[in-house]
């Protein structure tokens, strides 16, 4: 429930754009830049502004080309977006601010339980040769890719796979629950999952990661309509947070690895923002 101190917490009126970077929440992302690679010329971008930039356009939906003109250019922050995500940095950063919400929550660094879940997101036009494949869900009668994604029990993104819509939940299961993935989440046993986890092809590519398990949460029998199921909803919310952001409400990446790249960047917002309320830094 948003209680005063939140809603305090969550004002970003005093900010230049409300997807800017509050002092706080740079003081907790500015040691996880990198620095500047040796040789050649020195550095003279503000990465604070780029940043800004990146999630402006992540807010907000727009094209990089129509980023304000007081902040970075589009090829500065585009360059650099692509950049941060290549060489794994929007990953060790979300990491990092992943194991800060879990003790400041009073949960060990490393999860137990994990839910599963997939979300089909609609294609918008767009054009170009070097396009990774998409795929129609005839289940949701949507024309685009699936973001897959593993989440703990606190709705916190462990792992994003992005792929073609036609490629069912058991069969894309595999490009979640990934070795990368089982050995930073070591001590995770059981996942969570919907009636479209059945099967012996998930329960196959969840055992290969190791003593995984998945484990199907089914509604009551005879129940219509919306209902709240246990642990599923957490997944559900995450979406909810995700979509948020109006990049994000459809596709409109060239690349499958943008799409991830821009969730992950969502997930640090979510988490920036729990990290910099003054009632926790206090």
């Amino acid at each position: 429930m948003w209680k005063p101190e939140h809603r305090v917490a969550a004002d970003r009126r005093g900010l230049r754009y409300p997807s800017d970077l509050t002092d706080a929440e740079w003081a907790l992302i500015e040691p996880l830049i990198p620095p500047a690679r040796r040789g050649g010329r020195r550095r003279s971008v503000n990465v604070r502004a780029v940043l800004d930039a990146i999630f402006y356009v992540l807010w907000t939906g727009c094209q990089w080309q129509a980023l304000p003109k007081d902040l970075p250019p589009k090829s500065t922050a585009h360059s650099y977006f692509i950049l941060l995500d290549r060489e794994g940095v929007l990953e060790r950063i979300h990491h990092v601010l992943y194991v800060a919400v879990r003790e400041q929550a009073g949960r060990d660094a490393s999860p137990t339980a994990a839910i599963i879940d997939s979300q089909s997101g609609k294609a918008a036009p767009k054009g170009g040769s070097a396009l990774d494949p998409q795929g129609y869900d005839a289940g949701k009668k949507v024309k685009g890719r699936k973001r897959h994604i593993l989440v703990d029990t606190l709705g916190l993104l462990l792992n994003v796979a992005v792929h073609p819509a036609d490629i069912q939940d058991r069969d894309g299961v595999a490009l979640v629950l990934d070795q990368r993935t089982r050995r930073q989440f070591p001590f995770i046993e059981r996942v969570f999952a919907d009636g479209g986890y059945q099967g012996p092809k998930a329960a196959a590519a969840a055992a290969q990661t190791g003593s995984w398990r998945i484990e199907v949460v089914k509604r009551r029998d005879g129940a219509t309509g919306f209902e709240v199921v246990p642990k599923r909803w957490i997944v559900e919310r995450t979406f909810a947070w995700i979509s948020r952001c109006r990049r994000l409400a459809r596709d409109f990446e060239r690349h499958a690895r943008t799409v991830a790249a821009f969730v992950r960047l969502a997930m640090i917002r979510v988490m920036l923002r729990r990290l910099a309320r003054p009632s926790h830094s206090a």
